[in-house]
């Protein structure tokens, strides 16, 4: 296999995976999970959503996490921003990257939004604008580009169609994303080479769920047509609510485990991730849903209790 020799991997836990989360979270649990994963390499960390309290509210204290975390220089902080108000909050929050969002289903958008594709993409046209003449970097992200819960196939010519559309925006980066995670590798490779076609393959980005368990061949299916970015969650945070009772994002230990094995560098400490994902596990009181998470700390911790002791 032609592999990159580089992945970037976007670090979606503290926004998408804890958005869900029903008791609310502490900020300073926010902050200290963002922080860890700073120290564990990431380069891109998805840490709140400017989104009005009302729809979510796991995300109002978005302004104070940003205020509060430690940042590191090269590292991106990026933030969920659905309208103007969304946009100047991240603003004041000295946000990195601002995330905008479409569908590839026009049944997702009505359901979801009320209005069609073109209407959803029409009213980030400010949003995108404003964004670029404050020189803040522009990524969209596309829901539902391998399947819809309401519609159920997606055409590839759907998703293309939306690629374009966030092209013309000014994206810098655009996301691909298995809303639900029924997508499997030779689906994933078809809109990946379909959409690489309108936008650049080095600015395009996987995102996928693990709801039925193909995450992992998926983004191997995509690395081996060329995408180098990938999104996931620290102990696979983040439910799938399209999917009662299924699993979510894919664990960022998982995929780092996975990458490793290939010998894809990725500047990331999986061992720091993995003490971290036991951290947000334990803080928010759920099982840690990473397999490689479990099984290494289930080895530490049996090595730590077969280690011989000093009277």
């Amino acid at each position: 296999m032609n592999l990159p020799n580089y992945v970037k991997i976007v670090e979606v836990g503290p926004r998408d995976g804890l958005q869900n989360e029903k008791a609310m979270v502490p900020t300073d649990v926010k902050v200290s999970l963002i922080n860890q994963l700073t120290e564990a390499g990431f380069v891109n960390i998805e840490a709140a959503s400017f989104v009005s309290p009302k729809w979510v509210p796991q995300m109002a204290d978005g302004a104070d996490v940003m205020a509060r975390i430690q940042r590191r220089p090269g590292t991106l902080y990026s933030v969920l921003t659905p309208n103007m108000k969304g946009l100047e909050g991240a603003v004041a929050a000295a946000a990195d990257e601002v995330v905008i969002f479409g569908a590839a289903s026009e049944a997702f958008s009505q359901k979801n939004i009320n209005c069609s594709i073109a209407e959803s993409i029409a009213r980030f046209e400010p949003v995108a604008e404003a964004a670029k003449e404050k020189g803040i970097r522009l990524r969209g992200s596309i829901s539902c580009a391998l399947g819809c819960p309401y519609q159920g196939e997606v055409p590839v010519s759907a998703v293309v169609d939306v690629v374009r559309r966030m092209r013309a925006l000014g994206c810098d980066e655009i996301d691909i994303a298995d809303t639900i995670g029924v997508g499997t590798p030779g689906k994933v490779q078809d809109v990946m080479r379909a959409v690489s076609a309108e936008f650049a393959m080095d600015r395009l980005s996987g995102h996928f769920h693990d709801t039925y368990g193909q995450a992992l061949s998926n983004i191997l299916a995509s690395l081996e047509v060329g995408i180098s970015i990938f999104h996931a969650s620290v102990a696979g945070l983040g439910g799938c609510p399209y999917a009662k009772g299924a699993t979510g994002n894919v664990a960022t230990e998982d995929v780092l485990y996975m990458l490793h094995g290939l010998g894809i560098h990725t500047g990331i400490d999986l061992e720091a991730v993995v003490r971290t994902g036991d951290y947000i596990s334990q803080a928010v009181g759920r099982a840690n849903s990473s397999r490689v998470g479990r099984a290494l700390l289930a080895k530490w911790a049996a090595a730590s209790e077969a280690a011989p002791t000093c009277a």
